[in-house]
């Protein structure tokens, strides 16, 4: 299997399966000397772990899994410091089910990745979908972490939260509500009503979905490498390769496409000497490099796939594929806002750095 690097010289190896015996990170390109702080590793791991909550609120949103997501640190760290050689990553896994899957060894998940790593593979790991197992975000968010570090340097700050979810979305954007709601939005009224929500689906056996905002403060005008390594092009590949991610928007987004040109520019004016945007609809990207505005984005986050109704899908004996319907089992997220919010903030931290460091 290919594919498991990101990054040109701040690169990110992830490892590891949901039901083994855990998975990991292999960060290189981190400079000597960089300051790390182990807490802060362990603390983003905490905000993503499932059964936490956020701030000890708990969702109707999330899994019964409880993880504790204890970050091991093998090398690359010493007194603190980045030493400059590969930091490597261990999160065990100690919560682990994998009799809830017995039933899954020839039936196939609507709406997972099982179908497809069979057809492509000939095996599969079918307790929690292995590789393709959300839980590999752990390991994302461990390496965003050590990024987030770098960036700091930089007052290069990620926020992420919850705009919308269960078809509710936020009135107001105040980043100091975020952490006071279990959905992780900036708006604790929406919250409350996307929470009831959310807990109307679990009760029916359902999902949700959702879309995560995301704006980045401080970013200089000049990242990105213009033609096939656009810096928007990059944040869309690290957003998508999340897998319950299906499009992303930047600045206007789709709303650009029933603008008029007049509109959509961002125009210009001079103060003290620098250029200034009146507006932000490119998003604070140009030609795939920033230009000193902020980095507005947004991506749709999929309804879990694994509910607790029965499906039609099919099964397969010697080759040879069959109807039949399926009841999942198993301890699953009914809308995974507030988790993935984390995942986006520790991919976009993955890609800035990398740029700052190409640049």
């Amino acid at each position: 299997m290919a594919g498991n690097t990101y990054g040109t010289i701040f690169r990110v190896t992830t490892f590891g399966e949901s039901h083994g015996e855990g998975l990991g990170v292999i960060i290189d390109g981190c400079p000597a000397g960089t300051d790390i702080d182990i807490q802060k590793i362990q603390d983003a791991l905490d905000r993503r772990r499932p059964g936490a909550g956020v701030n000890g609120i708990k969702s109707a949103s999330v899994t019964s899994r409880n993880e504790p997501d204890k970050a091991e640190i093998l090398s690359g760290i010493f007194n603190g410091k980045a030493e400059g050689t590969p930091i490597a990553i261990v999160i065990r896994n100690t919560s682990q089910h994998s009799s809830d899957y017995s039933n899954l060894a020839e039936t196939f998940r609507p709406g997972h990745a099982d179908f497809t790593y069979s057809e492509k593979y000939g095996i599969r790991d079918y307790r929690g979908g292995g590789r393709a197992s959300g839980r590999e975000t752990a390991a994302r968010v461990a390496a965003g972490a050590v990024a987030r570090m770098i960036l700091e340097q930089k007052n290069i700050k990620t926020t992420a939260y919850t705009l919308k979810a269960a078809g509710i979305k936020c009135n107001k954007i105040d980043f100091l509500e975020i952490e006071q709601n279990s959905l992780r939005a900036p708006d604790n009224q929406a919250a409350a009503l996307m929470e009831q929500k959310i807990d109307e689906f679990r009760r029916n056996g359902d999902s949700a979905g959702g879309i995560i905002e995301c704006i980045v403060k401080g970013v200089p005008a000049g990242l990105g490498e213009p033609v096939f390594d656009k810096l928007d092009a990059e944040l869309a590949k690290a957003m998508l390769s999340v897998g319950a991610v299906k499009g992303i928007e930047f600045g206007a987004g789709f709303s650009a496409a029933d603008l008029s040109g007049s509109v959509n520019n961002d125009r210009m004016h001079a103060e003290n000497g620098k250029a200034v945007f009146d507006t932000n609809n490119a998003g604070g990207i140009l030609g795939g490099i920033s230009n000193g505005n902020d980095i507005v984005f947004r991506v749709a986050v999929k309804p879990v796939p694994s509910i607790f109704q029965a499906q039609n899908t099919v099964s397969r004996k010697d080759g040879v594929y069959e109807s039949t319907e399926l009841q999942i089992k198993g301890r699953h997220d009914v809308c995974l806002c507030p988790r993935i919010v984390p995942v986006i903030e520790a991919m976009t931290d993955i890609v800035l750095t990398d740029m700052l460091l190409r640049n």
